[in-house]
């Protein structure tokens, strides 16, 4: 919980201000007079270079890493300190991180318009159809599940680099035909846009300050990569393999059971090819999941998909549950699909729930339905049994071919 006050009397001493490219130009009374009248300013090496000289002031440019400013600003608490921030600092900014730290009764926040809000205008985009997404710190394939044809995306880069890097990877992806738009120093009297698509890109210069607007388009030739669905049960040629992969009928279910919330976190034990993870993250951006498995080429599989199908933040641990399993993250929810028979594991995990956390395990052996039909007799839950044919050629016609049948058992904690 935070733990730093107010000034006596109540008065907030945190400032952060948000500026446009525009510069000081464009802030509003208030906001020029918080910077005007701090004893601290932190920011950017840009943002500093835009104030005038002010004898006796400090000013800070943002250290690496990011945390180290907390610290600065903690040990001048109750000072009159001023943060510098781009547009809005409460989306994709550094609003969130400070209030981790601090109260909101000790800041006053003077956002500028956003970059998507500049751009969205510029391309009369409603802001509200618009996917919002930041590429700033993180890999281009965290893009991945939402390209979808028609589909429009508003993506703050990281620098220069990005629109030619993300031209060459939609490319490569099938989606070329996209219309690709670069708006640069948008607010400011240098402001420049400029449109082609992605295939078409080439080479050419982009100021280092640049959001891109993104409407998907997919070749008229067939996408090399299929399109992530939204919901859950993803087919199997999605994930690459070694036939250790809960089989999509019986993944539907099982994420169904999990009951994926937002912003939770998943333990995924002998995840194989990581397709109950990965699952579990497309379905909230906020989401969490750790794969945990004992063979390697396993886990390095399991990266490459999380990378393909736009979940690269999913974390692989290598080792056996529950040894594991000491020290994660406390999970949200639990899935066991290997190691099931192995001593004290079930155990393990039920204590390991938080409350109201759910587990599913399957088992596909007679030795694992007996650890579930004793873990039912010991905590309660429920036990499904799912039996899936699948068609296949049968001569000149067709005939069915039964899967495996799988048993699940599926617990909520009180």
């Amino acid at each position: 919980m935070p733990s730093v006050a107010t000034q006596p009397g109540g008065t907030p001493w945190l400032n952060i201000v948000g500026v446009g490219a525009d510069g000081l130009s464009g802030l509003a009374p208030e906001a020029r007079a918080a910077v005007a009248q701090a004893t601290t300013v932190i920011g950017g090496a840009r943002h500093l270079e835009m104030l005038p000289e002010q004898p006796g002031q400090e000013r800070l440019v943002w250290p690496s890493p990011l945390e180290t400013a907390l610290d600065w600003i903690e040990a001048r608490a109750g000072q009159p300190l001023c943060v510098l921030a781009s547009g809005d600092p409460f989306w994709f900014g550094v609003g969130a991180t400070l209030m981790r730290r601090f109260p909101v009764a000790a800041t006053r926040v003077f956002p500028a318009p956003s970059a998507f809000s500049l751009a969205a205008a510029r391309m009369g985009w409603p802001l509200q159809e618009t996917r919002c997404l930041s590429v700033h710190g993180r890999p281009l394939e965290a893009l991945r599940p939402w390209l979808h044809d028609g589909a429009r995306l508003l993506i703050l880069s990281r620098d220069g680099e990005t629109p030619g890097e993300l031209a060459h990877w939609l490319d490569e992806l099938g989606f070329g035909a996209s219309a690709l738009t670069v708006l640069e120093q948008l607010g400011g009297a240098r402001e420049r846009i400029g449109a082609t698509t992605a295939a078409d890109w080439g080479a050419r210069e982009v100021d280092p300050l640049n959001t891109i607007a993104l409407e998907c388009r997919a070749s008229p030739v067939a996408p090399t990569a299929p399109v992530i669905a939204a919901s859950a049960g993803r087919p199997e040629a999605q994930f690459e393999q070694d036939g250790q992969i809960t089989k999509r009928e019986v993944r539907a279910v099982t994420l169904a059971l999990l009951a994926p919330g937002r912003g939770e976190c998943l333990w995924d034990i002998g995840a194989g090819s990581g397709s109950i993870g990965i699952e579990w993250m497309l379905a909230d951006p906020a989401n969490r999941a750790l794969a945990i498995e004992s063979r390697a080429e396993r886990l390095e599989r399991i990266g490459r998909n999380a990378r393909t199908l736009g979940v690269p933040a999913l974390q692989c641990i290598p080792g056996r549950a529950p040894e594991a399993l000491d020290g994660l993250a406390t999970p949200h929810a639990i899935f066991i699909g290997g190691g099931l028979t192995t001593p004290g594991l079930v155990e393990y995990c039920v204590e390991s729930l938080r409350p109201g956390g759910r587990l599913v395990a399957n088992s596909v052996t007679v030795e694992g339905d007996a650890v579930l039909a004793a873990a039912r007799e010991r905590h309660g839950g429920e036990l499904t049994r799912i039996s899936v044919s699948r068609s296949e050629p049968l001569g000149a016609m067709s005939g069915w071919k039964p899967l495996r049948p799988v048993t699940l058992w599926s617990l909520r904690r009180s």
